[in-house]
């Protein structure tokens, strides 16, 4: 989109008259790579958007509060220091697609100090805060969108933001459109490329390619939850909007702890048993697997890993350079089924599930 002119951006500004860091809109260009990356790393089309995103992108809610399950004693979130180095790292090894949220506590600040200057190197994709619109006027949604945005812009020290999804978006809020309309001001103004959701479930990923206007959907889907594969994945790659994957080990449970899941989730952990099975010559770990399926789709752009560990970033780089699963070992993984939907949504796995044992992969 072209640069907004200055009127158009009046309103938007913060308190300072800003609404980030010294890199300016005007004139902007992202250095994209080619298909083939100099690095080795695969770069995808972002659907409609055109972007060219890495494969393998960065997910960062553990740069920002402690998520996910502790073993061994250790802290889920890194000093900042060690964060900064991950993502100074990700960038140099090719990886041009970050992914972060309001909600994400301090990770957009960390994003935004840590890449101080190298903002052309990386498309950059965030999520609005939580939106209130129960007994809201349109000018009160209107204000809470651009807070949400306006304070985006000032932590991670920019200002432009290359894609800016709804967060955890429900089916009504998809459907009444008053919050994608709001983030529409946004992006009228110069201060959003484009606009997707991130959605969980089924539902709601179809809802919000049944309302349109959206370029980008953000769903988890993996190895053991492949609903979205039926209708949802087809759709969106139908219309050309972009696919970005999160959850590709389902919270650790697509790695050698699951045999430590615990006996609420026994089929679960069945089903993740008979997957483990099938690792072998063509897949060497359940982790290369789960990120080798999730990019054999071919609605997939981006595979999100959601890591604050280095090794862990190196090691998914490698799996994805050795292509997609064969169609024999995918139908393999098809014949593998978790009837228990709910087994297959962390959010409701049951609250006190202990500490898993072993080391991180």
């Amino acid at each position: 989109m072209p640069p907004a002119t200055s009127s158009a951006r009046t309103s938007w500004s913060t308190a300072d008259g800003r609404c980030g860091s010294n890199w300016k809109l005007e004139g902007w260009k992202l250095d994209v790579r080619a298909t083939k990356g100099s690095r080795g790393m695969n770069y995808r089309r972002l659907g409609r958007t055109g972007l060219q995103v890495s494969e393998i992108s960065l997910g960062t809610v553990e740069l920002g509060l402690d998520y996910g399950v502790p073993v061994g004693g250790e802290h889920l979130r890194p000093p900042e220091e060690r964060a900064a180095h991950l993502l100074n790292r990700a960038l140099d090894l090719g990886v041009n697609f970050i992914d972060t949220a309001r909600g994400y506590g301090a990770s957009e600040e960390v994003i935004g100090r840590a890449l101080q200057g190298r903002r052309k190197e990386y498309i950059l994709a965030t999520k609005l805060a939580p939106i209130r619109e129960e007994g809201q006027g349109d000018q009160e949604l209107r204000a809470q969108v651009k807070a949400s945005i306006a304070e985006s812009l000032r932590m991670l020290q920019t200002d432009v933001i290359d894609l800016l999804q709804l967060h955890h978006a429900p089916v009504d809020v998809v459907r009444r459109g008053r919050v994608q309309a709001a983030a529409r001001d946004a992006q009228r103004a110069g201060y959003v490329r484009f606009i997707g959701a991130s959605t969980y479930g089924e539902e709601a990923p179809l809802a919000v390619l049944e309302a349109g206007g959206y370029d980008t959907l953000q769903v988890a889907y993996n190895l053991a939850d492949r609903a979205l594969a039926e209708k949802a994945l087809p759709l969106a790659q139908q219309q050309d909007v972009g696919v970005i994957v999160r959850s590709v080990l389902l919270r650790g449970v697509l790695t050698h702890r699951y045999a430590h899941i615990p006996d609420q989730l026994a089929e679960l952990r069945s089903a993740v048993a008979q997957l483990n099975s099938l690792v072998g010559a063509e897949a060497g770990s359940l982790p290369e697997m789960a990120y080798r399926f999730v990019l054999a789709h071919p609605a997939v752009n981006a595979a999100l890993i959601g890591t604050s560990r280095l090794d862990e970033l190196e090691a998914a780089l490698a799996f994805a350079s050795r292509g997609p699963l064969s169609p024999a070992l995918l139908a393999r993984i098809g014949a593998i089924t978790v009837s228990d939907r709910r087994q297959l949504n962390p959010s409701a796995w049951p609250a006190d599930l202990g500490e898993w044992q072993g080391s991180r992969p």
